[in-house]
């Protein structure tokens, strides 16, 4: 496979891959059309938008007036790695603009999740041993949060689970201090569990926070996001604690601190490790493999998404 930015070889590509942010933020930078004639300056410029959803809609309905014919056999891919809660935009593009999608979505035409167990092979494999060393562990619950909004689910649930046990946050805004100059991973391991907590609750939308920042870590995750079942297709059942397998912010702390007086008990959520080692995606060089890869084995197959927001947004 080739993965070029150059706009003169467009005619050539057997895919385009969109990044929903870029398509949505500022000026949208669609391809040069195929086969119709492009609209001047001067008429472009008699177009006043002042909204920035009415632009990207206008521009979405743009690109699909003028990129048919597309290159034989090309596809346009939407690529996007946000939740829906965080992909402003969806509504304003227009239905069979695209061919495949590309998220961390298990039903997207190229799946791409942030990190994913496989089975272990080797003792190099990481996370290293059966299980993190306890006498490095000096702390009970760490929180790396970059974004701190108090509307936020997860926000609401520390604010109750700080008033029982004590977190320890770490990260940009809020009551969070600067991570250590040791790096996340090595301050996230001297801590026994880990709020690998998501700033929206969607389907699938489960990112690094679990798959890094706890798992690969060593702290055993408290996750808030979809539903344990969803996770329970991802991860072992046994692997993490969820917030809703407790009836209040209480009766977690109480769990977490059982745990803490019981290492039998606490070891048990890192059994996972003899079998298992963890994947984190690499952003992007990965999507864009994966994406060459569905290519390849695609064959002539047509495809159209009718309605990417209502499929996105369920």
């Amino acid at each position: 496979c080739r993965l070029l930015t150059d706009r003169a070889a467009y005619g050539e590509a057997q895919a385009v891959l969109f990044h929903h942010r870029d398509l949505v933020k500022g000026s949208p930078d669609w391809p040069p059309p195929w086969g119709v004639r492009m609209r001047t300056a001067e008429e472009l410029e008699l177009r006043v938008l002042d909204d920035e959803e009415e632009a990207a809609a206008a521009a979405a309905e743009e690109a699909l007036a003028t990129s048919g014919p597309r290159p034989p056999g090309q596809r346009w891919v939407w690529m996007n790695f946000e939740s829906p809660s965080h992909s402003p935009g969806l509504q304003s593009l227009a239905g069979n603009l695209f061919n495949w999608t590309l998220s961390y979505r298990a039903d997207s035409d190229i799946f791409v999740p942030y990190g994913y167990l496989y089975p272990r092979s080797h003792p190099s494999d990481q996370p290293p041993g059966l299980v993190p060393p306890l006498s490095r562990k000096r702390g009970l619950v760490a929180w790396v949060v970059s974004h701190w909004n108090e509307r936020q689910a997860r926000v609401h649930y520390y604010h109750q689970l700080s008033q029982y046990v004590p977190v320890d946050v770490f990260g940009r805004g809020g009551p969070g201090r600067p991570v250590p100059d040791s790096g996340l991973l090595h301050t996230v391991a001297r801590y026994k569990f880990y709020l690998a907590f998501e700033n929206s609750q969607h389907l699938d939308y489960i990112t690094e926070k679990l798959w890094r920042n706890a798992l690969l870590a060593g702290a055993v995750p408290v996750v808030l996001g979809p539903e344990r079942a969803n996770y329970e297709r991802f991860v072992p059942r046994g692997a993490f604690i969820h917030v809703d397998d407790f009836p209040s912010a209480y009766a977690l702390a109480a769990y977490l601190l059982f745990l803490d007086r019981h290492p039998t008990a606490y070891r048990r959520y890192f059994n996972w490790r003899r079998s298992y080692a963890v994947h984190i995606t690499s952003f992007w060089d990965e999507p864009w493999c994966r994406a060459c890869q569905a290519v390849q084995m695609a064959g002539d197959r047509p495809k159209s998404i009718r309605n990417l927001a209502r499929w996105f947004e369920r």
